[in-house]
């Protein structure tokens, strides 16, 4: 009987240690307050980040025209649930109460005000390579414009997705500020800033695994569109892929026409909208990138 009772309490206080390394290992992460100190954002500076990330594209109601409002409603459909994005606008329905240190938090770290984790259908896995400066100069711009008063629609996930606290442990496994392509070319390393950072193009272009994380062996090579119509291109150098000068590169991203005389379409019209609002220099650094990509074949 002793011992029955001995393997018993031996059984609960094991369950208890793995409960509580579960516990902290979901724990939600912050960026050191101290990493603010001096820091102050230029919302001219702001308005550069704001187009290479497109908020515009997905925070923006369908069908809003004319000035930037940015109450939310892009829904993206996923294997994991239906995720709507949010009002960010600079009022009480959407951000207007944030600091600069919550908007860096939730951008870099991928946690709520509120210390929640948020689904990684916010491209935060991305966002986690923006320099600090860079998400402090945004929010100085978005707080200049305009308020929605559009209340944020919720997302439609089901258990046990349901449960943010596991978004943690997806983050052990995927979230990393590292960059995945280095050359030591100041000009490719400028167009990997812009590519791998704000602008996110990874989180379309490279396939995903059962877990939704980005397979980094199939980076930029396109895949299927991850709300099951067609499919994402290749955009690696190699065959199948982009064989696009870098000069053509560049001008698609100003202007939107291919070297065929064809225009962008569908979700890269968006882009092609945001990235038009970059320098020459910037677009010539994102071609530079693309075409130092290790060339893969397009997977069926």
């Amino acid at each position: 009987m002793k011992r029955t009772r001995a393997f018993i309490i031996g059984l609960g206080a094991i369950g208890a240690a793995g409960l509580t390394g579960i516990w902290l290992l979901t724990a939600p992460q912050r960026i050191d307050p101290a990493a603010f100190d001096g820091l102050s954002g230029d919302p001219a500076r702001g308005e550069r980040i704001f187009h290479i990330g497109g908020c515009a594209s997905c925070h923006t109601p369908p069908g809003a025209e004319g000035e930037v409002a940015l109450g939310g409603g892009r829904a993206f459909v996923t294997a994991f649930g239906t995720f709507h994005a949010p009002n960010i606008s600079p009022g009480p329905e959407g951000i207007g109460g944030w600091s600069e240190e919550d908007l860096a938090n939730a951008m870099i770290e991928g946690v709520s005000p509120q210390g929640e984790h948020y689904y990684p259908a916010f491209p935060y896995t991305s966002y986690a390579r923006m320099a600090l400066t860079d998400v402090v100069d945004l929010h100085a711009h978005l707080m200049t414009l305009p308020v929605s008063d559009k209340t944020s629609v919720a997302h439609e996930v089901s258990f046990p997705f349901s449960v943010r606290r596991g978004v943690g442990l997806w983050k052990r496994l995927y979230l990393s500020p590292h960059p995945v392509i280095e050359t030591g070319d100041p000009q490719i390393e400028r167009g990997r800033y812009l590519v791998e950072g704000p602008g996110h193009c990874s989180e379309c272009h490279t396939p995903r695994d059962a877990f939704g994380g980005l397979k980094r062996g199939r980076w930029m090579a396109g895949g299927p569109n991850p709300d099951g119509k067609g499919s994402i291109p290749n955009i690696t150098p190699g065959k199948g892929g982009l064989d696009w000068s870098a000069a053509d590169i560049a001008e698609y991203l100003k202007s939107g026409f291919t070297p065929d005389y064809d225009v962008a379409g569908g979700q890269m019209a968006d882009v092609v909208q945001n990235t038009a609002f970059l320098t020459d220099e910037d677009r010539a650094a994102i071609a530079a990138y693309l075409k130092a990509l290790p060339p893969l074949s397009t997977q069926p």
